[in-house]
């Protein structure tokens, strides 16, 4: 990585994280290590498990997932997350926008009109 990429990355980071967990659990429920799995998998989304839960705890209390505490066959209860019909209607209006605001950012990268 170049430096100054971690700094450029913090800044994407912090306006969409919170949406592509909501994207994760689209289709079900996941527990919290699951999905910081699945978004630090490239050390992209996600550096630190640590900022991870934060950002749960902030999308339960907005109403956008709900949690249920299962047992775990190996280790103590797991919190799982999922989403809220509220959660689904975030997740919809930000693709809407997401898509629209990534393609003007491509064309003014690019030089190509809209």
């Amino acid at each position: 990585m170049v430096p100054g990429d971690d700094s450029i990355l913090a800044h994407l980071r912090r306006g969409s994280v919170e949406h592509c967990v909501l994207a994760l659990l689209r289709d079900g429920e996941a527990y919290g290590l699951d999905i910081a799995a699945r978004l630090g998998h490239d050390g992209v989304l996600l550096t630190s498990e640590g900022t991870l839960y934060p950002l749960l705890s902030r999308l339960r209390k907005q109403g956008l997932v709900e949690t249920s505490w299962r047992e775990s066959p190996a280790g103590p209860p797991r919190r799982y997350y999922s989403l809220t019909p509220e959660g689904h209607d975030a997740l919809a209006r930000f693709t809407t926008v997401w898509a629209r605001f990534r393609d003007a950012v491509d064309s003014t990268l690019t030089g190509s009109p809209s």
